[in-house]
C-alpha cells in the first residue's frame, strides 16, 4: 500500500496570527526554522508552586507597538521546562505552556513560551517545534494565512 502525502499549508515569512484562548487576536508572529520553540512577548513573569504543581504568571501585551495598550495578566500551567542557547550562546530556561492558535481559520495545538521580545521586532516567534508536519515556508511571501502575500 502507498501512502498519500499530507497536503501542507503554505506560510510565509511573516503571518498574523490568534490566540484566541488568551484573547489575543491579529499578532504578527515571524517564522524562524532556525528557531525549535515557538515563543511570545512577556514583559515579566513568575514561576510558582500551588498545591503541587507549578504555573507561571505572564504579563502579555501582544501589540506593544500600539500606544496605550496595555500587558494583561494570564496563568498557566507549566508543561515543561527546557533550556534554550539564544543566538548569542547564552542559556536560559524557559517555561513551556500548551494553548491554541488559529491559522487559515483552522485551531492547532502550540507550545509557547514567553520572553521579552520588546527589542524584537514581532512580538511572536513560530519555531521548527510548531511549523514541522504541518507547514511549509515559502520565506518570498507573508500573511499567506490570511490571504495575502
Amino acid at each position: 500500500m502507498v501512502k498519500t502525502p499530507i497536503e501542507k499549508l503554505v506560510i510565509g515569512r511573516l503571518e498574523m496570527v490568534d490566540l484566541p484562548e488568551l484573547g489575543l487576536y491579529n499578532i504578527y508572529a515571524k517564522v524562524d526554522t532556525g528557531a525549535e520553540t515557538s515563543v511570545l512577548h512577556c514583559e515579566d513573569y513568575e514561576v510558582f508552586e500551588e498545591k503541587g504543581h507549578r504555573y507561571i504568571r505572564c504579563y502579555i501585551n501582544a501589540h506593544p507597538e500600539k500606544e496605550g495598550t496595555e500587558a494583561m495578566e494570564y496563568v498557566f500551567p507549566i508543561h515543561r521546562e527546557r533550556i534554550i542557547k539564544s543566538s548569542f550562546g547564552q542559556a536560559e530556561t524557559r517555561y513551556i505552556f500548551l494553548t491554541k492558535i488559529k491559522l487559515f481559520d483552522r485551531m492547532y495545538d502550540i507550545k509557547l513560551s514567553v520572553r521579552d521580545r520588546s527589542a524584537m521586532s514581532f512580538p511572536m516567534l513560530l519555531g521548527r517545534n510548531f511549523i514541522s508536519r504541518k507547514f511549509l515556508v515559502d520565506v518570498s511571501k507573508k500573511n499567506l494565512a490570511r490571504g495575502k502575500s
